[in-house]
């Protein structure tokens, strides 16, 4: 019995304590501005639960062998400069004072990677924290971009304040001044002649004025998914961006030096350039965008001189029915469906030898010439 009455009251005593907590929340006893902190029972009881949730969730990601890779390192800090650095500071650029003033505080990233795991990187990075100012990957879709910025917080304990410019575009954008790449932004991944850097980004110098333009649109209007663009893109007015694109347009950047490529791969490229894969319903690349890729129809980009590995990523990305965006998505989701690894490799490599398709011309058997633009 005396079990049974102690029992009761703790009860009582409990369902006491939540009216109570429920009458202290109703009556605004609880502060929730960001200038009176967490407690500390609170703030390490959210980031117990945040590292035990983030844990789980990296148990079921696979990570790319090639997350190390320079290139995607490359692709990210421009990003990590205009995106975040402005929260977490970065070597050489210390983040603002807002967020100094935030709750949680922002934390420096120089460390990340001791912490944190790949993939666990990879779950924070794409889908953010909730109960923070941490967001999610602007396109939730475009895994590849979320692996370049874990791979870029992973080479980031190894930066100077010189690397760091370098890498994240600060240095080019100061050199760049007062011109309309450095005011949009584009400078800090694109330069101002729109080279690859490596392949890090497209080659935009010397592309279509119409097709850069329509592109630009269809990121800032939400029509094709990029995380890093669509954030790039979201400040921009239509007049600006038909000067970017008349800009770059007009460029015309020193090319990056071809990889070394197999020439029976080149023979199989330039074929399927040429005349398309009819019994796997691929259409020959050259019906939109001209021989060899180097003349493209009105609003078709120009693909000759690209680099091969950012052309293969944009081709797996069609395949894996996650690039999207413009008129045509439908017709290249479709023919890249009928493309192998090894298929894309030649395709790419193919369209990466130079303007013109110029670099595969004396590798075809026979010593016959791919078809090559004017």
């Amino acid at each position: 019995m005396n079990r049974r009455i102690r029992l009761r009251h703790l009860l009582y005593g409990l369902g006491g304590l939540a009216a109570a907590a429920l009458v202290a929340l109703w009556a605004g006893l609880m502060p929730v501005t960001a200038s009176s902190g967490h407690w500390r029972i609170t703030a390490w009881f959210l980031h117990w639960v945040m590292q035990n949730s983030v844990r789980t969730d990296a148990l079921f990601v696979e990570t790319p062998a090639e997350i190390d890779d320079p290139v995607l390192v490359r692709r990210a800090a421009g990003h990590f400069e205009t995106a975040c650095r402005f929260c977490h500071g970065a070597p050489g650029a210390p983040a603002g004072p807002l967020p100094f003033n935030m709750t949680p505080r922002p934390p420096g990233l120089e460390h990340a990677a001791d912490a944190w795991s790949p993939a666990e990187l990879f779950r924070i990075v794409g889908h953010g924290i909730k109960f923070s100012g941490m967001p999610a990957w602007p396109a939730p879709a475009r895994d590849d971009e979320v692996w370049a910025m874990v791979a870029f917080l992973r080479a980031l304990p190894q930066m100077d304040a010189a690397d760091y410019a370098q890498l994240s575009g600060r240095a080019a954008t100061a050199e760049a001044g007062d011109s309309l790449p450095a005011r949009a932004g584009c400078v800090a991944c694109h330069g101002t002649d729109g080279g690859s850097d490596g392949g890090a980004v497209p080659v935009i110098g010397g592309q279509r004025a119409d097709y850069l333009a329509a592109t630009l649109t269809d990121f800032r209007d939400g029509r094709r998914t990029g995380g890093i663009m669509q954030v790039a893109t979201a400040g921009l007015d239509d007049d600006t961006i038909a000067r970017l694109a008349r800009h770059y347009a007009g460029r015309r950047p020193e090319p990056d030096p071809a990889a070394p490529a197999d020439p029976e791969r080149l023979a199989q490229g330039a074929a399927i350039i040429a005349d398309g894969m009819p019994e796997a319903r691929v259409p020959a690349c050259s019906a939109c965008h001209g021989a060899g890729g180097a003349a493209p129809k009105p609003g078709i980009p120009r693909l000759a001189g690209q680099d091969a590995g950012y052309l293969a990523g944009q081709l797996h990305l069609w395949r894996a029915g996650t690039r999207g965006g413009g008129p045509r998505a439908e017709v290249m989701t479709r023919a890249a469906s009928g493309l192998s690894d090894a298929d894309i490799r030649a395709v790419a490599a193919a369209l990466a030898r130079g303007e013109k398709g110029r670099g595969y011309r004396d590798t075809l058997p026979g010593g016959t010439a791919a078809p090559a633009a004017d």
